[in-house]
């Protein structure tokens, strides 16, 4: 841990807004000594009302003004003896983004731009503290079971979150260009007292303080994870002191709630009935399923959660129905979709009409963009449809196979919902049945490990969560409903023996009990398989090592081995989805039930896979290899290994091609074609 740091004069941006002003109050409470110094210029969301409990301090100091001047930046760092930057300001609020994303360039990227290039200047700051957000992480996977940590990819969604990503590489960049002492913080929502309501809990609770319909953007299902203020500016409090330059920080709980279940929460509060308070509205034009973030970081620095969901939400009931005018008039960001128009100087000022008297309003709220890659459900009352002869209701969408499946979907014009109850809630998945009331059911969620199974060796309540009682769950909430449930297992569950010897073409068969214990994932998936047998209504798909023609894929067996510093040279049985996902369709179609090997027939060897790749894709490329003995030093977990006898599957699809004979035609022949074609432009 690093020593103790003690700012002396500290610029806040953005402290009359909701965080800041809440970290604002109290370092003024905790620490006399520090000079707190806050630039805001009193954007729509902000207010100095926010600030009262400091502003009489003989320590605190308030200038409103742009981050985006220049001038005036330079002006209180050298006026001011400015040593540590807390830097809050920044538009937040996604909705708008949507609608006016220059502004969110202007605010989050130029503005920090500006606020780095006056530390540059300077030369006088030991602390630049950069407040980001969960969201430049993107989705998070909806069965994953650990957060995304400090050093995860970024992947922003939307305008919002792609700016607060920009201007994080700006900040990481002039740390490693210029030596600036900087922290960044990406934190998960946060809501508490004196919060614009905008945002989704004090919208909600002012809206059911008069009786009014609680609008949920699409489906309800998005899950976020909510912090209480209080304990988000500790958080800060303790980053300011013990954090570490060039470090990030994750701010997060691992207490996760969908959006519906936030809403008949605030009902209850206020003793109203869900059922005919809450209303299903247009979804975003993008609206990320879940964020979850791993906060070990922090803890390691004394950091800790104190505020209960039950306590935080009552302190913000309790301080709107006592404060019900805080914001002056805010009908129109109660609308289901507002657009704030954010300019300067133009304080809660809207572009919609005000039709709070009315519940949601008689005339629907329009939004522009396609909103195709949401599915919304019908309101309640009106007349169902007539039931498609195919629908198909598929678990994983986050994840390699379950996103492949969507498409083929798509393709093959069969129409599809993706589940979005987690595996393990069994209310969740009951909804989702009931909602899409599909015609076959396709798992193909489960825990594999971050970033390979020896992961697992050190999760194992975790995989058990997932591989065994949230497929068994799915199985037996589709055997009561009366579904066939497509589940995409492994066969990484055998290895050779002497019954079926390396080399010989004697494979495992559906029949056979796995005699692979060597890794806690096998094991789990070997337990789940086993149980599955009694129930009729699953169709179980052994995958092995899986391929596709996408050799950027990550996942792909293929993208793997042609990463490793050094290869086992073995043959196996494994699987190419090209050919075979759209077989798994088919099986569907026909409603085959019970074992499958679900691998291409035959065996390849690493070796050969390699040549291949040599041959059609990359004339240069090389590898070395080593032995089982050497790879068993390197890995957690001992590796399965085996032949499964694909001949079950070939007698019902005669088709079928061989497992060389499929690389070549799915695989590296597409892909010299793909390469030719980019050489010769």
């Amino acid at each position: 841990m690093a020593n103790k740091y003690t700012p002396k004069n500290i610029l806040i941006t953005g402290a009359a807004g909701f965080i800041a002003s809440h970290v604002c109050n109290r370092l003024i409470r905790n620490y006399p000594d520090y000079k707190i110094v806050v630039l805001d210029k009193l954007d729509y969301c902000s207010s100095l009302k926010n600030l009262d409990p400091s502003r009489s301090s003989p320590n605190f100091k308030f200038i409103k003004g742009d981050i985006a001047s220049a001038d005036l930046v330079h002006f209180i760092l050298q006026t001011e003896f400015i040593d540590t930057i807390m830097h809050f300001a920044a538009q937040t609020h996604v909705d708008n983004s949507f609608g006016n994303s220059f502004e969110f360039t202007k605010n989050n990227i130029y503005g920090t731009h500006v606020l780095l290039e006056a530390c540059k200047v300077t030369g006088q700051i030991k602390r630049f503290i950069h407040v980001s957000t969960d969201e430049v992480y993107g989705e998070t996977d909806e069965d994953a079971v650990v957060g995304n940590h400090e050093a995860s990819q970024l992947l922003p969604t939307n305008p919002y979150s792609a700016t607060k990503a920009g201007a994080e590489m700006l900040v990481m960049a002039y740390g490693r260009s210029y030596g600036l002492p900087v922290i960044t913080t990406r934190g998960n929502n946060v809501y508490g007292t004196n919060q614009f309501p905008e945002k989704l809990i004090p919208k909600f609770i002012l809206l059911a303080m008069n009786g009014k319909i609680l609008p949920i953007h699409g489906d309800g299902s998005n899950v976020r994870s909510y912090l209480y203020c209080e304990d988000v500016a500790e958080a800060f409090e303790v980053i300011l002191h013990r954090g570490e330059v060039g470090h990030v920080y994750n701010i997060g709980t691992k207490k996760e709630r969908r959006v519906i279940d936030v809403a008949r929460d605030i009902c209850r509060l206020f003793n109203l009935d869900p059922e005919s308070q809450i209303k299903f509205v247009e979804n975003r034009p993008f609206n990320d399923q879940r964020y979850f973030l791993d906060d070990q970081k922090l803890k390691s620095l004394g950091w800790n959660e104190r505020t209960t969901w039950e306590e935080g939400l009552k302190k913000i009931m309790e301080w709107y129905v006592s404060n019900p005018d805080w914001w002056g008039d805010v009908s129109g960001a109660l609308l289901p979709h507002p657009r704030m128009l954010m300019l300067p100087g133009i304080e809660r000022q809207f572009n919609a009409p005000d039709t709070s008297n009315s519940g949601l309003g008689s005339a629907p709220v329009t939004n522009k963009f396609n909103q195709s890659r949401m599915l919304v459900p019908s309101p309640k009352h009106n007349i169902p449809s007539q039931k498609p002869s195919l629908k198909f209701l598929i678990y994983g969408r986050t994840g390699w196979i379950g996103g492949l499946l969507g498409k083929l979907c798509e393709k093959q014009c069969i129409p599809f919902e993706y589940g979005k109850g987690r595996l393990e809630q069994r209310s969740q998945l009951l909804d989702d049945i009931q909602t899409v009331k599909p015609t076959h059911v396709f798992n193909a969620a489960g825990v594999t490990g971050r970033p390979n199974v020896d992961w697992c060796e050190t999760h194992k309540p975790e995989t058990i969560r997932t591989n065994v009682v949230g497929t068994l769950t799915l199985a037996d909430i589709c055997r009561e409903h009366d579904l066939l449930m497509i589940n995409y297992a492994t066969g990484c569950i055998f290895e050779y023996d002497a019954t079926h010897p390396l080399g010989t073409g004697v494979g495992f068969k559906e029949e056979d009990k796995p005699n692979f214990t060597g890794s806690f994932y096998s094991k789990t998936k070997a337990v789940v398989e086993e149980l599955l047998r009694e129930f009729d209504n699953v169709c179980t798909l052994r995958v092995r090592m899986p391929i596709s023609s996408d050799l950027s894929n990550p996942r792909n067996f293929i993208t793997k081995i042609t990463r490793y510093n050094k290869v086992v040279d073995i043959s196996n049985s494994m699987t190419i989805l090209d050919e075979l996902l759209p077989v798994s369709i088919e099986m569907a179609k026909r409603n085959l039930r019970g074992i499958w090997n679900f691998t291409n027939p035959g065996v390849v060897s690493h070796n050969e896979i390699l040549q291949m790749y040599k041959d059609y894709i990359d004339p240069n490329f090389n590898w070395v290899n080593f032995s089982l003995q050497e790879q068993a030093k390197v890995i957690v977990a001992p590796r399965s290994n085996n032949e499964l006898d694909a001949s079950k599957l070939k007698n019902e699809f005669p088709e079928l091609l061989s497992i060389k004979d499929s690389l070549i035609k799915y695989v590296f022949e597409p892909n010299r074609k793909t390469i030719a074609w980019e050489h010769s432009n």
